[in-house]
């Protein structure tokens, strides 16, 4: 399936599930447990795989579970609708993963209200980090930094605020403004390690054992410290669990493109060759972000042999998440 198809077929499943005459109902004594774990399991899907075989059964079973909420007795409801606002939140970052932003944001407007539905006042400031998110990929610093802000002082939970101020951070970075992105780093650790334990899903990667530093890694490129920002990256790249595919990809490709800034080539084509096989298997449209400029930075060292030997993998790499 290419990535136009996507939402198509989500749509597709939705309808296919709602056909028949049954009432959708759990019973009296019938525990909500299995939702989180089918919901755990989509995560660990999404991690490993295109958004393309993620974003069917992630949508259908968004549907599912409100209908089913829908038809719950009200302590059950609740708690059903808030896990429901977890898939559509989960849902939206996919759709942005597949590369349509419009739709990603109507997937994560609708987390919101299902989850005030279902009394967690949490997703409507995460909400504005995903926005931040979605801004940040389209290079608008100012945007970036403004929702960022805004998300951290609608914040409710230092883990919330942690994260916003991860991509305000972010934001000032790709605006080149050193001190203001390490100022927000800064604040990032603070709330984060001030963070309680939530209830439910947990918000954000669960797959950095260093957010910060990674993110500080991510923040040094932009503001042209490539080699400190590649000797940061090596670290906490390495750190990535083996199946945290679509984190691999992610910050692997940056990785390289970091050691190619500093001039390192024959390094940061040894790293991409390593990283493609990844980038292909999650098929995402925002490491793609990162994989052109690297392209087009390491067709400017083309007589190099090792960039030569790379060309053909990269380019077909470039043609198949395009």
């Amino acid at each position: 399936m290419d990535r136009r198809s996507v939402l198509t077929a989500g749509a597709a499943s939705v309808v296919a599930f709602g056909l028949g005459g049954a009432r959708p109902a759990v019973a009296d004594t019938g525990s909500v447990e299995p939702f989180h774990v089918m919901f755990e399991q989509l995560r660990k899907l999404g991690q490993t795989t295109s958004p393309s075989l993620v974003l069917p059964p992630l949508i259908a079973q968004t549907h599912s579970l409100r209908a089913l909420a829908q038809n719950a007795k009200p302590g059950q409801a609740a708690e059903l609708l808030a896990l429901t606002a977890r898939y559509a939140e989960y849902a939206g970052w996919m759709t942005q993963e597949a590369g349509d932003d419009r739709a990603a944001m109507w997937w994560t407007d609708q987390s919101v209200e299902l989850a005030e539905a279902g009394g967690d006042r949490r997703l409507g400031a995460y909400a504005l980090v995903r926005r931040a998110v979605v801004d940040l990929y389209r290079h608008d610093a100012r945007q970036t930094i403004e929702v960022a802000q805004l998300a951290r002082q609608n914040a409710i939970t230092d883990h919330i605020r942690g994260w916003a101020a991860l991509h305000e951070a972010q934001g000032h970075a790709l605006a080149g403004d050193h001190d203001a992105s390490m100022r927000a780093l800064d604040l990032a650790r603070e709330h984060l390690n001030a963070a309680q334990p939530e209830a439910g899903p947990s918000l954000g990667s669960t797959n950095l054992s260093d957010p910060v530093s990674m993110v500080a890694g991510w923040c040094l490129h932009d503001l042209g410290r490539a080699r400190a920002a590649g000797e940061v990256l090596d670290r906490e790249v390495e750190a990535l669990p083996e199946q945290a595919l679509r984190s691999r990809a992610r910050y692997g490709i940056r990785r390289a493109l970091s050691h190619a800034t500093a001039g390192e080539i024959e390094h940061a084509c040894a790293l991409t060759a390593d990283a493609l096989p990844i980038v292909d298997a999650v098929s995402s449209a925002t490491v793609l972000n990162d994989l052109r400029k690297l392209s087009q930075l390491l067709a400017r060292h083309h007589r190099v042999p090792a960039v030569q030997a790379l060309q053909p993998a990269l380019i077909a790499s470039l043609h198949q998440n395009a």
